[in-house]
């Protein structure tokens, strides 16, 4: 097989699969049918599924996932809760797989150099080219929340928001790489990235998720790409994320964590490094590692309240959140007059619809 790194973009090399979206149908609901692609970049073959068709106007929710899951292993538990048929209506949406990373993939030869996470993100210009589609809003996890912001730093103009859950925009210094050697002498490739993606608490719960997961990755057909995904996230560059300095996210961000996770502390610290009045920072309880998939209603609701602010779904009905628990906002950007200032909002249960706004503050929400 050619080296991916000696790959030129070629559009005329394009597979096509249609298929239908596995899932309970809710009542009056159709299937919904998907388009999977797979297209050639300077770095290799990307696979990518396409749900819905574009709405005019609207920029596409583009999604990337993070290591040792695919896109359905990764989303489809948020994409298919019955409060985001609300939010994929009004959006086309386009799953993308890591490279060798989507269902039924053939296990790279020995020795394949393997894209970097810069790389990967290079691949979304193809992706959007072919589609033809000119902005997106981006939904990444871990590796995949890297790979987005990567993209976003470098094309700006292409990427209208971002929902960032897990990200760590630091490269791995000697302390980290360190213990990521010492966990290897004792720990197996799956192990390594079950704790990078649940925390300790989960494992040793062993839950019936914890449970399905440790089987997908265990027994993986392609663990040895998986392996190769993770370490190029591994080797990943820091992204030097600066407030108020020349590299910095310029779209509204979200950013969402589970308390206790794995990557608690690198949300914080990325938080600290962007512009506050353009992210919104989610905290979330009892959600562990991956909130999209033990707490998929919050973190709709959430996305809900996000999309209200870019100016989307301003008639959409903000509920979960609002009745059912106790949401406190802090924000940091509000302006009164020609002054800025600072404020705390508390939200009770029973206070009706969550406020709408620009983005720009932080939201914990516990329950």
């Amino acid at each position: 097989m050619e080296n991916g790194g000696s790959r030129q973009a070629t559009m005329a090399e394009l597979q096509e699969v249609q298929i239908t979206e596995e899932k309970p149908l809710l009542p009056g609901q159709t299937p919904e049918m998907a388009k999977t692609h797979s297209v050639e970049t300077p770095y290799g073959s990307v696979t990518f599924t396409v749900y819905g068709t574009p709405k005019p106007k609207r920029p596409a929710i583009l999604t990337y996932h993070d290591v040792g899951l695919n896109y359905k292993s990764c989303f489809q538990p948020l994409f298919q809760f019955g409060d985001m048929q609300e939010i994929i209506q009004n959006f086309v949406r386009v799953h993308v797989d890591a490279p060798g990373m989507e269902e039924g993939a053939p296990v790279f030869p020995l020795g394949y150099q393997y894209p970097s996470l810069d790389q990967l993100a290079d691949m979304i210009p193809c992706i959007l080219q072919y589609l033809n589609f000119s902005t997106i809003i981006g939904v990444g996890v871990g590796a995949g929340a890297y790979i987005l912001s990567r993209y976003a730093l470098t094309h700006p103009d292409t990427v209208e928001g971002l929902v960032l859950i897990n990200i760590d925009p630091n490269a791995k210094g000697w302390m980290d790489w360190a213990a990521h050697k010492l966990t290897g002498l004792t720990s197996s490739i799956p192990e390594m990235i079950l704790g990078h993606l649940f925390s300790q608490e989960e494992l040793s719960g062993n839950s019936e998720l914890i449970q399905k997961y440790r089987n997908i990755i265990t027994h993986a057909p392609n663990l040895e790409n998986i392996e190769l995904y993770w370490n190029s996230y591994n080797n990943r560059r820091d992204l030097n994320l600066e407030r108020g300095g020349a590299v910095t996210l310029k779209c509204p961000v979200m950013l969402v964590v589970g308390d206790q996770a794995p990557h608690e502390d690198a949300v914080v610290e990325c938080n600290s490094k962007l512009d506050p009045t353009q992210t919104s920072f989610l905290k979330m309880a009892d959600s562990g590692g991956q909130p999209q998939l033990t707490q998929p209603g919050k973190l709709t609701e959430a996305f809900k309240y996000f999309l209200q602010g870019m100016g989307y779904m301003a008639s959409s009905c903000m509920t979960r959140l609002s009745r059912s628990r106790t949401a406190s906002l802090t924000s940091a950007a509000s302006i009164d007059g020609n002054r800025s200032r600072s404020r705390t909002l508390s939200q009770s249960s029973e206070s009706g619809t969550l406020p709408s706004g620009p983005p720009g503050h932080t939201m914990e929400v516990s329950c």
